[in-house]
């Protein structure tokens, strides 16, 4: 399974963006329907009862539905190997963004956070304009951190690791089933925004949804569980560009992105003061020279972790309009939707600039070793600013 949706996902996708429309269960899913979970309070001791153990795993990688896995006529030219050990090259002034490092607290077993929104994209710049200069936001105040080492890494193959505190899974339930994408701790003044793709956390019927950072099989709550907070109608506090919920995974593939609110753990904790988190630069443009990507592919045990360069790449199909970063790295297939680009990743921290997160063009591509991302200009820090002030008024 890849990340693409077909016609049919499409029309599921839009589906679930209208209320009363669940999605129809197929047989390949009826092992993984859940009993609904009336609307209500859903704070980090009700996700922690609904989540156990056995359901993370039999969570399947959202879209459910079969992808194509075909031949593009516009299929990218494979970057260059870089080094992910070598020092990262002088920023070209006014292109690239300034290197930035949150640390992650250490961090506590019963840790969950507040979900936050996220904010909107903005269209991709013309392919012939200068990038305008990068716009960091807020990073955290530092922490004691505590990381763990990466394996040595070869430019473009991707391998299965432990993971990091700061990227997990994000678990939903659609249309009875139990699902999964890739997200991540973006940092923010209320610590408790995670940032993910839009096309998994589209629809009203997006229910239970809960952040589980570092998730792997055999430790499925090394860092708590922190569920995505739900307004007085019931509804997850998830932010996505009004766009991309009217026009479509395809036409709105540069809009591609969500923000969550996350509650905290059930000590109280917001997420981003247990396990840190990645500072969102925008305006960064298309080419970085490395980017360390991190995702959570089909059933794996373990997420997934590469290092490569980024290029831009600029649709032609008139369906799926828009420019997007580009990254070659092996064995990303579904389930990896949502996870983080991430430029200028601090191994001391444990964190980066988000740069982008797996989605945009065909909700990531089409083929499990080239994914591709919106990017990230003044929609995404308006989407992200929504998300904030949205956060700050519900507390």
């Amino acid at each position: 399974m890849r990340r693409t949706l077909t016609m049919a996902a499409v029309a599921a996708a839009l589906l679930v963006a209208v209320p009363g429309g669940p999605l129809p269960v197929s047989e390949a899913e009826a092992g993984n329907a859940v009993a609904p979970v009336a609307a209500g309070r859903w704070s980090a001791h009700e996700a922690r009862a609904f989540w156990t153990a056995e359901r993370m795993a039999s969570a399947i990688p959202w879209p459910p539905l079969p992808h194509a896995r075909h031949e593009s006529a516009e299929l990218p030219e494979p970057p260059g190997p870089v080094d992910p050990a070598a020092p990262d090259p002088e920023p070209v002034p006014g292109a690239t963004p300034t290197p930035v490092g949150t640390e992650p607290a250490v961090p506590s077993p019963d840790a969950a956070a507040t979900p936050t929104p996220t904010p909107t994209a903005t269209p991709v710049p013309s392919p012939t304009r200068t990038p305008a200069a990068p716009s960091p936001l807020p990073a955290p105040a530092p922490a004691p951190a505590v990381v763990p080492r990466l394996p040595a890494l070869t430019p473009g193959v991707g391998q299965d690791f432990d993971g990091v505190p700061v990227a997990g899974r994000m678990f939903l339930v659609k249309g009875g089933g139990a699902y999964f994408c890739t997200a991540s701790v973006v940092s923010s003044p209320g610590r408790n925004l995670v940032l993910s793709a839009a096309h998994c956390l589209l629809g009203s019927d997006t229910q239970q949804v809960a952040f589980v950072p570092k998730y792997t099989k055999a430790k499925p709550q090394p860092y708590g569980m922190f569920p995505v907070l739900r307004d007085a109608g019931g509804r997850s506090r998830i932010w996505i560009d009004p766009r991309y919920r009217s026009q479509g995974v395809d036409r709105a593939a540069a809009l591609d992105v969500a923000f969550a609110q996350v509650g905290p753990n059930a000590r109280g904790v917001p997420v981003e003061s247990v396990v840190g988190g990645n500072r969102l630069v925008t305006g960064a443009g298309y080419a970085h020279a490395r980017v360390t990507l991190i995702g959570y592919p089909s059933s794996a045990a373990r997420p997934r972790l590469c290092a490569n360069r980024t290029t831009k790449f600029t649709s032609t199909d008139t369906r799926i309009p828009g420019s997007f970063l580009r990254i070659n790295c092996t064995g990303y297939p579904g389930g990896t939707s949502g996870g983080p680009f991430l430029n200028h990743y601090d191994a001391r921290t444990g964190t980066g600039d988000v740069v982008g997160v797996i989605g945009g063009w065909k909700t990531g591509g089409d083929k499990s070793d080239t994914s591709y991302s919106s990017y990230f200009g003044a929609d995404i820090r308006n989407l992200y600013e929504r998300a904030v002030a949205g956060a700050k008024a519900s507390r």
